[in-house]
């Protein structure tokens, strides 16, 4: 069965053939892709002509292809939809791809014909992409360890090799941890001040577990409304102290061993390659090019923001005593009184709301603004094979009717599932002998699943969550380059989340709402007065929620920039490095970092900074936007032109400028954020 890996696949759009394979067909599939791969490679190191951009660096682009589109879908699909036994075969697999990785680029004779490439570039005929390959290709070679030797060599193998296993286990305890609880409600009078839908959500989880009653778990759809209307206050503080102690618990799952040998093995790799610390590594490889750029950014955020985040916490706790809480403001009161301050200042809360944002006609929504701004269009093809049930698959054409790209969302939450959105891509995008080879893109959601009684319906940040990952499946969609491994989002990281949070923005704006917002049993239209509270909604809180940003980005950073052997423990670094953030007490005992998956297992190390980063950018391009029109085509046609189909075939920051006019400015992130 593994030959359907193997050989080209016999689908729609050439498609993943997701229904013909089994789990324990990847491992036999991968282990021969890394023997081709490998063959691939002894040809390009035992070519005999001179070295030359064609015959090395472009060589080098097209090995491994399939085994990338295989590997990928692999791993999408041990976050999306796990079991016991795709986790122990993760085990297998990511430390034979990591080895595989190492063999090419800690292959002596390899890098001799890449760098002898580099050293001559003045020798060829190089177009701007090309350039930007060879540097990107030789820069990847000497940041991981091509110009050590023997014996540090093989130092970094057994570093990169440990770190692939602990990353997965980290992962896996996260997992196991959301999914191990539940709240179990048998008195009807504990739910009081929850929303129907989640009522009925809770009773159908009851019953699928074969238990009276209503079941609430930490997954988000779950959690999130319940900390924030249950009117049972021991509840809250209950469902909140089991989500804080994820993976920090005296139990097989606690990931605080994990976490300082991830640490100790980051900051070895960083000093056996060169560098200071593993921020060091990182951030020379971004926009931000050095960790005093970033400290100094994210100080000035604070600065601006520290005085308006304590007024907003004040604001809620003056709030909460008027309306009878005689004791402190706690970590389990603030997003239950926050959304009633909501209530009272904005005359709305999300709940008003949720009626107006069933999922189905959301996803029409942003397909209609992909319509408008680069002329899109979206068929769905229940043909393609998908890994669930839930998954849905859209042929995605532009106004010349050619096909732009595959589009799979996936939308529902499950236990399979691991927590929070993403974007990823089954193929990627590239031209070659004339042929624009188009991408399959896939989103990852975790929104509420519908009920016998009510379709899923979401809050105004659901909205934004899947605008946030449709901006990232555009830039996907819309690449339009020569090299794949240039594509899409295979940007900077600090870069990466532009394309994103900008389409965030439409969500606020009354053209884009009338698009979508309708009420699912009246079909009534959002208010005119209701989308302009919406739009207060934007500062609402902010100055607190900016904080809370910030503290997530200073602790990414305090970790890789600290030496791991002076921490000796990881709940009092954390509390520590946060304290200068809290407004609000913490939970006790509670460490954050024991399941921050985005730093310790999703590839955002010494880079969490990025969102703010990438705010700033967002926040600047989306005024061109609204001085122009917000389906302004000129001003789309440029975005695209300039930001979305180019990848990383140019420097970012030359990019912006040709879309933006200037260098990105921070006033109308703070204009927008009510920070000024």
């Amino acid at each position: 069965m593994s030959d359907q890996l193997l050989d080209e696949f016999k689908t729609p759009f050439q498609s993943f053939p997701f229904d013909k394979v089994k789990t324990q067909d990847y491992l036999p599939a991968i282990k021969k892709l890394i023997e081709e791969g490998k063959e691939d490679i002894n040809h390009i190191v035992s070519n005999e002509d001179e070295p030359t951009f064609e015959n090395t660096i472009i060589a080098m682009e097209k090995v491994g292809r399939k085994l990338s589109i295989v590997s990928g879908a692999f791993f999408n699909l041990n976050s999306a939809h796990t079991s016991d036994e795709m986790q122990a075969l993760a085990k297998d697999i990511s430390p034979i791809l990591t080895e595989y990785s190492n063999d090419i680029t800690l292959n002596d004779k390899l890098f001799t014909k890449i760098k002898s490439v580099f050293d001559r570039q003045d020798q060829f005929s190089l177009s701007g992409e090309d350039q930007r390959l060879l540097e990107k290709t030789y820069t990847d070679f000497t940041r991981n360890g091509a110009l050590l030797n023997d014996s540090e060599k093989e130092e970094l193998r057994k570093i990169d090799n440990e770190l692939s296993k602990l990353s997965l286990d980290y992962s896996e305890k996260v997992l196991k941890e959301t999914n191990s609880y539940e709240l179990h409600i048998t008195k009807e009078d504990d739910l009081r001040g929850l929303p129907k839908d989640v009522i009925e959500a809770a009773e159908h989880e009851a019953q699928s577990r074969k238990k009276e009653g209503w079941v609430f778990t930490l997954q988000f759809p779950s959690f999130f409304p319940f900390v924030t209307y249950c009117d049972n206050r021991e509840l809250r503080q209950k469902i909140l102290t089991a989500s804080s102690m994820r993976a920090n618990q005296k139990n097989e799952n606690n990931n605080e061993e994990n976490i300082k040998k991830i640490l100790n093995l980051r900051n070895k790799r960083a000093k056996l390659l060169g560098f200071v610390n593993h921020a060091d590594f990182v951030i020379q490889n971004r926009m931000a090019t050095n960790v005093e750029t970033v400290q100094d950014f994210l100080e000035s955020l604070f600065e601006k923001s520290i005085k308006k985040a304590r007024q907003d916490v004040q604001d809620v706790f003056k709030f909460a005593q008027a309306s009878g809480l005689k004791d402190e403001l706690k970590a389990w009161d603030y997003s239950y009184y926050s959304e009633k301050l909501k209530k009272e200042v904005l005359d709305f809360n999300d709940e008003d709301l949720k009626p107006y944002f069933s999922l189905d006609k959301v996803i029409r929504g942003v397909f209609s603004v992909a319509s408008k701004l680069y002329g899109l269009s979206f068929k769905e093809n229940n043909k393609i094979p998908v890994y669930h049930e839930d998954v849905k698959v859209y042929e995605v054409y532009n106004e010349k009717n050619e096909l732009v790209s595959l589009f799979y969302g996936d939308f529902y939450s499950r236990e399979s599932k691991r927590q929070g959105a993403w974007m990823t891509e089954f193929r990627g995008q590239y031209i070659e002998n004339d042929v624009n080879v188009r991408p399959h893109v896939s989103i990852v959601c975790n929104f509420p699943k519908p009920t016998s009684k009510t379709p899923s319906l979401l809050t105004l940040n659901d909205v934004r969550t899947l605008f946030h990952e449709f901006g990232h499946a555009l830039h996907g969609m819309l690449s339009n380059v020569k090299y794949e491994t240039l594509s899409g989002p295979n940007v900077l990281w600090d870069f990466v989340e532009l394309p994103s949070q900008i389409l965030e923005n439409w969500c606020y704006e009354k053209e884009c709402l009338d698009l979508f917002a309708e009420h699912y049993e009246t079909g009534e239209k959002l208010s005119s007065e209701m989308l302009e509270k919406i739009k207060k909604e934007l500062s609402f809180q902010e100055g607190r929620q900016t904080m809370r940003q910030l503290s997530f980005a200073a602790i990414d950073l305090a970790w890789h920039v600290t030496d791991p052997s002076s921490i000796h423990s990881i709940y009092e670094f954390e509390k520590e490095v946060m304290k200068k953030f809290q407004i609000l007490d913490p939970v006790e005992g509670a460490i954050f970092s024991t399941s921050f998956g985005h730093i310790f297992a999703g590839g955002y190390s010494a880079g969490y900074y990025s969102y703010k980063w990438a705010e700033v950018l967002d926040a600047d391009a989306f005024e061109l936007f609204k001085s122009r029109g917000i389906f302004d085509k000129e001003t789309a046609n440029s975005f695209r032109d300039n930001i979305l189909s180019k990848g990383n075939s140019e420097h970012p920051m030359d990019l912006y400028r040709k879309f933006r006019g200037h260098d990105p400015s921070i006033e109308p992130l703070l204009k927008r954020a009510g920070l000024l």
